[in-house]
């Protein structure tokens, strides 16, 4: 349950969006009675159409031309003819507004449904992502919330960031309602007292999702090697993390290395001149333009460093608007099964090319099995108390490092969903 913080927030009024779904109203009314009206008047003529061809079916006039054309004369009681005729026109004006009721009360049924209700009253939704980062660029290309939310008029606009704290930042400032990105960043975001949620974690890790990179003719070729050396990394992200991890795992403290704080785009011409030693990097799980090009040769990534304990250690989690948690509950709903199915189709394509690669003996055949079991499996599941237990170790770790000015407590509800969605089933 979210807890003081979210109930203190304010919430918006909509009265001028009100106004003007009013005015459209009235207007789409009265093209809806010209549109009946002339369905009417065709019904009305094409019952009297029939009504005369009954007659003239009837008729025992002979099968002349002349005798043909005499059937259509006016009848000798006209008056009588005439009440048909007008009976039939409002026949069909009643039976069209008949028609129209029932299908507007289908209709309002479901445009009144609570997820209804909520896109219109958030009118935008504002998607944040780190470039690279699978589900959602998944999600973004294929227009799965676009075609999702499409009939209830919502606009969804997309936004990309350098990094995860960039990204929860702009949660705290508005600029975005969703996003995704690592763990780490959400707990120097906590500690800076940013307003956002974590709503949900991804299921498994890239083993191969973030790398320690030296130059391809450095003399580093260990873990061991990095002592005193200048490494370039992001403060705050979980490449930080990363590094201290690495560094243990070799006996190595973090006051053995030079850490050199650079943000992925000043990282890179520094690395490529060679005025750092080594850059701690995360490499995006789909290649883009700007980051398929590193240069250098691995010497670490997370499958070495935290063997099958990547997912737990390194999680990718979503975050939200603490808003969108409170007034939005069936729209959180809706982005968080879009994003679970963006992730299936993500695996579903990984499948395919590892069974394409396995068919012609480029890879070992255990590597589809596996990726044939993920397939079947969900991509993104709750926070339970296992990833916050490692998150909170984490956090531990950089107070004890004086990296955050205090301890925070990860399960703190306001920061933290940890409650068994209707998204699950």
């Amino acid at each position: 349950m979210i807890s003081r913080l979210i109930d203190l927030l304010p919430r918006s009024t909509g009265q001028n969006i009100l106004r003007s779904r009013r005015a459209a109203e009235r207007r789409v009314a009265a093209y809806q009675f010209a549109v009946l009206f002339c369905i009417g008047l065709a019904s009305s003529l094409v019952l009297t159409l029939a009504f005369d061809g009954h007659a003239v079916a009837a008729s025992e006039s002979a099968n002349t031309l002349s005798s043909l054309l005499n059937q259509f004369k006016i009848p000798k009681n006209s008056t009588i003819r005439l009440l048909e005729t007008v009976g039939l026109f409002v026949g069909g004006i009643i039976f069209c507004i008949v028609l129209d009721r029932w299908f507007s009360s289908r209709s309002a049924r479901s445009s009144n449904t609570p997820l209804a209700e909520q896109a219109r009253r958030l009118k935008q939704l504002k998607m944040g992502y780190p470039e690279g980062m699978t589900n959602l660029e998944v999600l973004r290309v294929q227009g799965l919330l676009e075609t999702r939310l499409q009939p209830f008029g919502l606009l969804v606009t997309w936004s990309s960031f350098l990094s995860a704290s960039s990204l929860i930042e702009a949660l705290s400032n508005g600029t975005i309602d969703f996003c995704g990105g690592g763990g780490t960043a959400s707990i120097f975001s906590q500690a800076a007292d940013h307003v956002f949620v974590r709503v949900a974690k991804e299921k498994y890790t890239a083993p191969k999702g973030q790398a320690i990179l030296v130059l391809e003719d450095s003399p580093i070729q260990t873990l061991a090697d990095l002592k005193g050396k200048k490494i370039a990394f992001d403060k705050g992200s979980s490449s930080h993390y990363v590094l201290v991890r690495a560094l243990a795992k070799v006996g190595l403290d973090f006051s053995d290395i030079e850490p050199v704080y650079l943000t992925q785009p000043d990282a890179l011409p520094r690395f490529r001149r060679g005025e750092v030693d080594a850059w701690v990097i995360w490499v995006p799980y789909k290649a883009t333009q700007a980051r398929s090009a590193y240069p250098g040769r691995s010497i670490a990534d997370l499958e070495s460093i935290f063997n099958d304990k990547a997912s737990l250690e390194v999680p990718t989690y979503y975050y939200a608007i603490p808003e969108l948690v409170r007034d939005y509950p069936d729209l959180l709903k809706v982005i968080l099964e879009e994003v679970n199915e963006a992730g299936a189709l993500a695996k579903r394509q990984e499948l395919e090319a590892a069974q394409r690669l396995a068919q012609n003996h480029e890879i070992d055949p255990s590597i589809v099995e596996t990726l044939q079991q993920r397939s079947a499996e969900r991509a993104i599941i709750p926070i339970d108390d296992q990833s916050l237990t490692a998150l909170q170790q984490q956090a531990n770790m950089f107070r004890d490092l004086n990296l955050i000015p205090e301890r925070v407590n990860v399960k703190d509800g306001t920061y933290s969903l940890q409650t068994k969605q209707n998204w699950t089933y």
